[in-house]
């Protein structure tokens, strides 16, 4: 059974911290003499990213990484991972293809592979989040090196991340009528792809379904598609709502079929609204797959589902 042990005195208690399990208490050591530790049992992942909650006498807490356990980059600074010996990261990963290009433009960043030209026709990918795509899921390096066709990929910075992501109309409009059209009088594009996570990925749903002609495609990975009678752990979300309210029109309403891959961790809270999705575009006509990983709600889970999503679209 994988085992934690962290070793420091003068603490009160050290607890684990990580998503996996966050609808319950965090998961407290054991103290045997001045060393902590905590047996995991059998994990439902095979990557479990955490950090440890030091307590101090005087109430005091402190979050700190594991000093024996190798760290990932994350959103909000690196955390710990545990890698099990079943784990195996994509092939991709360790086969650096020629580096692309990458430009600013006004609403983040803009990646070209190499040779390609404005006049080029190539497939467009739009993703949410697309600077930490890149860094955190390495999605520029899987475009240069996963032997997918020559693409452009718009890096998409937000600004006010929970706000337009979260089923904004105004976001969905800036999309179809600002950024596509500007992006079509420069280059030459064949098909749109719309990528995101988390709620990037119900944005890009949004955003399709309001402007149905926009995507030839979409990748959503781990979307936030909260329902109230799935997701009682997210009401405190300010704008849980108003994705409610999206979730039910999407269910109750026709929408414009076109190729969705959708992507989940295996042991994360949004596969079961996701599950409940694929079953909804399906029934609407949509062709749709869902590819799950032994992970949870994480970077590298998206990562290394890139390949059965965005690749199989791509090699089309």
């Amino acid at each position: 059974m994988p085992l934690i042990r962290f070793e420091q005195a003068g603490l009160s208690n050290v607890r684990l911290l990580t998503e996996l399990w966050k609808r319950e208490p965090p998961r407290a050591f054991t103290r045997v003499g001045d060393v902590w530790e905590l047996e995991l049992g059998a994990l439902p992942v095979d990557r479990l990213e955490y950090a440890l909650e030091l307590v101090f006498p005087d109430g005091r807490v402190e979050r700190r990484l594991d000093p024996h356990a190798p760290t990932v980059d994350a959103p909000f600074g690196p955390t710990s991972v545990f890698i099990s010996e079943h784990y195996r990261a994509p092939s991709w990963v360790c086969h650096a293809g020629p580096a692309g290009t990458t430009e600013p433009i006004a609403e983040g960043l803009l990646w070209t592979a190499p040779g390609l030209t404005p006049q080029t026709p190539a497939p467009l990918i739009i993703a949410h989040d697309g600077p930490e795509y890149a860094r955190l899921a390495g999605l520029t390096d899987f475009l240069a090196a996963a032997g997918v066709p020559p693409v452009r990929a718009v890096l998409l910075q937000p600004r006010a991340r929970d706000e337009a992501y979260s089923a904004s109309p105004p976001a969905a409009e800036s999309l179809a009528n600002e950024l596509l059209p500007a992006l079509e009088k420069r280059f030459a594009i064949t098909t749109r792809i719309g990528l995101g996570a988390s709620l990037g990925g119900l944005a890009m749903l949004h955003a399709h379904r309001r402007h149905p002609h926009l995507f030839s495609a979409l990748v959503l990975q781990s979307g936030s598609f909260f329902q109230r009678d799935l997701d009682v752990h997210e009401h405190r979300f300010s704008r849980f709502e108003r994705i409610d309210a999206f979730v039910r029109e999407v269910a109750t309403t026709p929408g414009h079929p076109i190729p969705v891959m959708l992507t989940c961790g295996s042991a994360e809270e949004n596969l079961a609204n996701n599950q409940a999705m694929a079953r909804v575009l399906r029934a609407q006509g949509y062709q749709v797959e869902l590819h799950t990983v032994r992970d949870g709600h994480t970077w590298t889970c998206w990562r290394d589902t890139l390949a059965q999503s965005l690749g199989a679209l791509l090699g089309r």
